[in-house]
């Protein structure tokens, strides 16, 4: 068998975060024997919804949206400007944690900042995990969330046409599908997706995934145990529904623009750029940043390093684009 291909070197100025984050986040692998574990450390360490938006001008509400059909009722949080502005960008937020960890105040902080930074309203969606709840029920709830936010928009002084999917991670794995749901179903009609580090394809079989075997955050094997999770026997093979993973989508032209944003130092870094590079041959709108040396979600948690702050200014310069259309 042939040896791995080697690694991308990291960024130096990144190094500390990703000790600090590995330290933080993953104090040991997520595997399928350990996916509780995880998900009880990561509830201990994640900070409150009321400390993510301590200090800010951004008030909190609990909503309930009717669910996909048969599956129970979605539970959201609307983030508001304690100021509204009538005809405000929305952003749906969905949270990471490899669709088996994390719940809708995972990411809150980073959602109330697009809040002020834009006087937007943002929702955080309480999606169900695997592998209780197999894919693609996360993305049927995420769908769902978006049906609910389209029709009170005017309620919350969103103007409908400007509003987009957001997610990191699973997160931007999901809100690929929801997008593709919302073409597939007739809508509703979004003004973009923003997909940062995407996980997109189950396969995990690009170069990228076997440079980084055991090597940083969210490794190649942590992303098998968790599409496993998801899709238990299917994984792999060609039952994979687009929803479920969004790779898999044969045809990627009537999308809304997206912009996506990846790490080089990381296992999803070539789905993301085939998947952009797709929408490309596909007649579509697509801004894709590969940024040298970072690892998986190293904007969020190194934010004082240069790569960071470009990465910040490259997403938060194509919102500011978008939501002016």
């Amino acid at each position: 068998m042939s040896a791995p291909p080697r690694p991308v070197p990291y960024d130096p100025q990144l190094l500390a975060g990703l000790a600090a984050f590995r330290e933080l986040v993953e104090p040991f692998p997520l595997r399928a024997d350990t996916i509780l574990a995880s998900r009880a450390h990561f509830a201990k360490v994640m900070p409150s919804l009321d400390a993510a938006i301590e200090g800010l001008p951004v008030r909190a509400e609990q909503h309930r949206a009717p669910g996909p059909p048969g599956a129970p009722e979605v539970a959201l949080t609307v983030l508001r400007p304690r100021d509204p502005v009538h005809g405000a960008p929305g952003i749906l937020g969905i949270h990471g944690g490899g669709l088996v960890l994390g719940d809708r105040f995972f990411g809150a902080g980073e959602l109330a900042a697009r809040v002020v930074q834009f006087g937007a309203v943002a929702v955080s969606v309480e999606y169900r995990l695997a592998p209780e709840h197999p894919a693609p029920a996360a993305a049927e709830d995420c769908y769902a969330a978006l049906v609910w936010f389209a029709r009170h928009a005017a309620e919350f002084g969103v103007a409908p046409e400007r509003i987009l999917v957001s997610g990191a991670s699973a997160g931007g794995g999901l809100a690929a599908a929801v997008v593709l749901m919302a073409r597939d179903r007739g809508g509703p009609a979004l003004a973009g997706q923003l997909l940062d580090c995407p996980m997109l394809d189950d396969r995990n079989e690009t170069v990228s995934s076997r440079q980084f075997a055991g090597i940083g955050v969210w490794d190649r094997y942590a992303n098998a145990a968790a599409w496993t999770a998801a899709l238990g026997a299917r994984r792999g093979t060609e039952s994979v529904p687009a929803y479920a993973a969004p790779a898999r989508a044969a045809e990627l032209a009537g999308l809304p623009p997206a912009f996506l944003t990846v790490g080089s130092a990381e296992v999803f870094r070539d789905e993301t750029v085939r998947y952009a590079s797709r929408i490309w041959a596909a007649g579509g709108r697509a801004e894709l940043h590969v940024w040298s040396g970072g690892y998986h979600e190293f904007a969020g948690t190194t934010p004082e390093a240069e790569v960071s702050r470009s990465a910040v200014a490259a997403r938060d310069s194509w919102l500011h684009r978008v939501f002016a259309r």
